[in-house]
């Protein structure tokens, strides 16, 4: 199953277009095996924050890209459930990593 077929299995659907944004931010992550699809979604959500955060000004134009951003970690500790006991430490990790794209 690939990453793309993962994101689609989930229920309820999201929007049209939040799903063409998620698509847009993870690329060719999407082909993927979704064995590390946690990992995929959160590297994607670093990328497209981390795109946001370079740009001079931000307003309502950029509330699907912080949707997306969010989406994407959701899915990714909605496929980290399965692992409870390490969802403290990745939480840490994501955490770390989204502020560290902020600050920069």
């Amino acid at each position: 199953m690939t990453v793309a077929e993962w994101l689609r299995a989930r229920t309820p659907d999201a929007p049209r277009r939040l799903t063409e944004r998620i698509d847009g931010a993870l690329g060719a992550r999407r082909g993927l095996d979704s064995v590390d699809v946690g990992t995929h979604c959160v590297d994607a959500a670093e990328s497209l924050l981390h795109e946001l955060m370079s740009q001079s000004s931000a307003g309502r134009e950029a509330a699907l890209d912080l949707l997306a951003v969010d989406a994407l970690v959701t899915y990714a500790f909605e496929a980290w459930s399965q692992e409870p006991a390490a969802i403290p430490g990745r939480a840490a990790v994501v955490m770390t990593r989204l502020a560290a794209t902020v600050r920069a």
